[in-house]
């Protein structure tokens, strides 16, 4: 049922197989729409739960409207388009499954572990069938499976120089980025034979010059304006939507922050010439929450790198010698207070 500690449910159901694979491996066989988040407070809360079922929600709902190919592993599949109907059908399935899952998980997880936790929305080749003539309303999770990836998670120490991210950056932007879908996995691949042995995450850019994302996270740098030491003489920096990045769900709650506590933000993508401006880099996403930069590196030409592996690529790099710096800090302990605001109890599946 379980491959150490890692489990595998199905429309709320475990799955007898003898060896749960890792969760890159889940996504990369079954198509859908998708958002991972996990547990904290020694396994009592779901971080900002809310927040994901409805990136999960409107990943589905963008999938379905203009690549549902990406939805299922069955070509020609049609799913009615009504958004309304599609958002209270998400949601019961996504509770259902939980409840019926979450028990079990509670039961098997070790004291003090945290869990992360996939949920991943497929076209079900054996009952979809939810075309615009035939469709009735009440039948929509016929057409639906609703996997649940769930796995132990090791939270890293936050501060720790030892723990600090280590970028480059290597690939063109993703295609259709405002949705998050599992056919992700299986196209970024090609992108590892570019990745530095020391590099923790991949960054992506179309020119060379602004930089949109990670393959697993989104992408912020501080940047001073001016030289006086005040807030208002930096701001943080994140590529817009517009451009062609995840609409992240802790990317969203920066974006909160920031306008809550007054730093000054601006949607851009950080340049890659202006490097010399910026005093602190992060990436984030729902697992890592917010992880500090140590060094960032780009290819010397951008042209070279398409046809080359890492060691034939002249690199340049950015380090950063505050890490984590004064603004980075203060925005991680904003992000779990808000976090703590927006707690959702596992022990609410239980009683549902």
């Amino acid at each position: 049922m379980s491959h150490g500690n890692r489990f595998l449910f199905r429309n709320g159901v475990v799955l007898p197989a003898a060896d749960t694979p890792s969760v890159a491996a889940f996504l990369e066989s079954h198509p859908g729409a998708y958002t991972t988040t996990r547990t904290h407070n020694n396994g009592t809360e779901l971080l900002f739960w809310e927040r994901h079922l409805d990136r999960l929600s409107n990943s589905f709902k963008l999938l379905l409207n203009h690549n549902p190919k990406l939805l299922s592993k069955t070509p020609g599949l049609k799913l009615s388009n009504r958004a309304m109907m599609w958002d209270s059908a998400i949601r019961s399935l996504v509770d259902d499954s939980m409840r019926k899952a979450m028990p079990f998980v509670v039961n098997e997880r070790r004291f003090g572990e945290e869990m992360a936790i996939t949920a991943l929305l497929s076209g079900n080749s054996e009952n979809l069938d939810l075309s615009e003539g035939g469709f009735d309303e009440g039948d929509t999770s016929e057409g639906l499976d609703l996997y649940l990836h769930v796995g132990r998670y090791v939270l890293p120490v936050f501060g720790l120089r030892e723990n600090a991210a280590r970028l480059a950056v290597v690939g063109r932007g993703r295609d259709f980025a405002n949705a998050k879908y599992s056919d992700w996995v299986r196209l970024r691949k090609p992108l590892e034979k570019l990745r530095p042995p020391s590099v923790t995450e991949l960054l992506l850019s179309n020119d060379g010059e602004c930089i949109l994302e990670g393959c697993l996270t989104n992408f912020f740098v501080v940047c001073r304006k001016n030289e006086l030491p005040n807030l208002r003489s930096i701001e943080i920096q994140t590529a817009p939507l517009s451009d062609g990045v995840l609409p992240g769900v802790i990317r969203q709650v920066i974006i909160d922050i920031c306008l809550k506590i007054g730093i000054p933000f601006r949607e851009v993508a950080p340049s890659w010439s202006k490097r010399e401006l910026w005093i602190e880099a992060f990436i984030t996403n729902s697992l890592r929450i917010l992880q500090h930069v140590e060094t960032i590196q780009a290819p010397n030409d951008w042209n070279s790198f398409e046809s080359n592996t890492w060691e034939e690529i002249t690199w340049v790099e950015k380090r950063f010698e505050d890490c984590p710096g004064k603004i980075t800090s203060l925005l991680q302990k904003a992000i779990m207070d808000e976090a703590a605001v927006e707690a959702f109890s596992v022990t609410s599946f239980h009683q549902r």
